[in-house]
């Protein structure tokens, strides 16, 4: 990709700044803004499917086990 020379001095300032490189310095203002943009067009679904997957599971039957497992007897031939 290719970015304005001004977009790029602005880049290698920051990275100066907070002791990165310029990809690494990227790297961290392209997750940053992806993560704020998933969050303002995305409502919070955090919550949403925690509650979701709390109701789905007070929804299930309880399933008890049989008794007690039995012990496995092995018999030798004679």
């Amino acid at each position: 990709m290719v970015l304005p020379e001004e977009l790029c001095n602005q880049l290698a300032a920051l990275a100066k700044k907070e002791s990165r490189t310029v990809s690494n310095m990227a790297k961290v203002i392209i997750q940053e803004g992806v993560r704020r943009y998933s969050e303002a067009n995305m409502p919070s679904q955090t919550p949403n499917s925690t509650e979701g997957f709390r109701s789905a599971l007070e929804a299930q039957e309880i399933k008890r086990l049989k008794g007690a497992r039995r012990r496995l007897r092995f018999y030798r031939p004679r």
